[in-house]
């Protein structure tokens, strides 16, 4: 978990979550205007939708992008600092236990599901045990 969060770090998410917002406001905004202008009474509706549209359509699937690029950074940090990254996906199969049924839907989540995230440490574990074994 340290690795993952540190990762967050690393790789500038809260910089690109500021840009990115920053930029759906911006276009928010000229959005609005320009109903505002043609339709002021329509502003209202427009904005909810809009407000929906940018959560499901922007900042949740790279919210989950962010997600699994922390978790395959942290699994190579954890290796590189003499971690099994095995364990890695034992922790996320037991958090899938633990979760079991009790997840929202994918598209609602700003995490990747935990048999997701499973399946991807898995196909990274190669690399991961490389750093691992190179700094044993």
């Amino acid at each position: 978990m340290l690795a993952h969060e540190t990762s967050h770090a690393l790789a500038h998410h809260g910089a690109e979550r500021i840009s990115r917002m920053e930029l759906m406001q911006l276009g928010e905004a000229g959005i609005l205007a320009a109903v505002g202008a043609a339709k002021p009474e329509a502003v209202q509706m427009v904005g909810a939708a809009l407000g929906i549209g940018a959560q499901l359509g922007v900042e949740l699937p790279f919210s989950r992008t962010q997600e699994s690029e922390a978790d395959h950074i942290g699994l190579i940090l954890m290796a590189k600092a003499g971690y099994d990254p095995a364990r890695a996906v034992d922790f996320w199969q037991r958090m899938t236990a633990y979760g079991k049924g009790k997840e929202p839907p994918a598209f609602l989540s700003d995490h990747p599901s935990d048999a997701d995230r499973v399946a991807a440490l898995q196909r990274e574990l190669p690399e991961a045990k490389a750093n691992f074994i190179a700094h044993q």
